[in-house]
């Protein structure tokens, strides 16, 4: 369950309340008379059923509650309570498979930020990778792919278009492109160092049997990607843990594949250059358009619920 915390003006509160008792899937409602201070109103408390929420948050923007007071959403991990029970069976849908899409936007907000612990860890993943693909250690590899930060944005990417919000679409798009140009460029910076003492020589693309995949594209890679995009929005969706998105990182060949290009160009050899770029676009735009398809088909499930919890509304009254 979800805890709605709202904040009013007091002529709103009356309103805010009816909304709350109208909706099946609220229980637990709380009025504290002048318990806001800024801005001045009251406090209305409320736990709903995750799939009831964006239909009472919506509702609550149309009462204006946003522009003159506040709403947060507290996610409740345990709620002990019969009330509660029966408010999660009379909504409709299932919680596991809900969207609350302000929750969503500010979590994929948040990973979306160009700030510089992204750049930083980008390009420490990237310059990982590069020594996997070079030494031919899959370990390596492996340990770039889940220390690369660049599902986040890339998730906040396929949000931003379903959503509409053009600023949330530049700010993962300036993310990603600044990210991996100081990626790129400090590890294209460390392989000519490497070459110029010695480190790195054209003989490292000899054999490169274990990691060879970081540079070859085919249709296993866009299907793989496309997997790995669908699991990782669903597990951003269901509030799963870190565990699923680490297979996520695992799945999708970007931060290697930025890493080895660089070196790649460095050493000559373009058609394994070209080919670690046409990998890296691959596997960007297989991971936004799984999320586009699981964000749209979410949201129409989402859009059904609502209306039949409107129809329960009706019915109610």
């Amino acid at each position: 369950m979800i805890r709605v915390r709202v904040l009013c003006p007091t002529p709103r509160t009356p309103d805010v309340v009816g909304l709350l008792r109208d909706e099946p899937g609220a229980t637990h409602v709380v009025v504290v008379p002048g318990g806001a201070v800024e801005p001045a109103g009251d406090l209305v408390e409320a736990d709903l059923a995750r799939e009831a929420v964006d239909g009472l948050v919506e509702d609550l923007r149309g009462l204006g509650i946003v522009r003159d007071g506040g709403i947060d959403l507290l996610p409740l991990h345990t709620v002990i309570s019969d009330a509660a029970e029966r408010a999660e069976q009379a909504a409709p849908g299932e919680g596991v498979d809900a969207i609350v899409w302000d929750e969503l936007l500010a979590r994929t907000g948040q990973d979306a930020r160009l700030s510089v612990t992204f750049v930083v860890m980008l390009t420490i993943a990237c310059l990982l990778g590069a020594v996997g693909v070079v030494t031919d250690s899959p370990v390596t590899v492996v340990g770039a792919m889940v220390l690369g930060p660049e599902f986040g944005p890339l998730a906040a990417l396929a949000a931003a278009i379903v959503r509409r919000r053009p600023a949330l679409a530049r700010e993962a798009a300036a993310a990603l492109i600044v990210g991996f140009g100081v990626a790129l460029g400090v590890t294209t910076a460390g392989a000519a160092l490497g070459r110029a003492t010695g480190a790195v020589s054209e003989s490292v693309l000899t054999d490169l049997s274990q990691t060879a995949f970081v540079y070859q594209v085919g249709s296993i890679n866009l299907l793989v990607a496309l997997l790995a995009g669908v699991a990782g929005m669903v597990a951003l969706l269901a509030g799963e843990g870190s565990g699923v998105l680490v297979g996520v990182f695992i799945s999708v060949t970007t931060v290697p594949a930025a890493g080895f290009a660089a070196v790649a160009a460095v050493l000559g050899a373009w058609p394994q250059a070209l080919g670690s770029l046409a990998q890296l676009a691959v596997n960007v735009v297989g991971i936004v358009v799984a999320g586009l398809i699981v964000l749209l088909v979410a949201g129409r499930g989402g859009r059904g619920a609502a209306a039949r919890r409107r129809r329960l509304r009706s019915h109610a009254a």
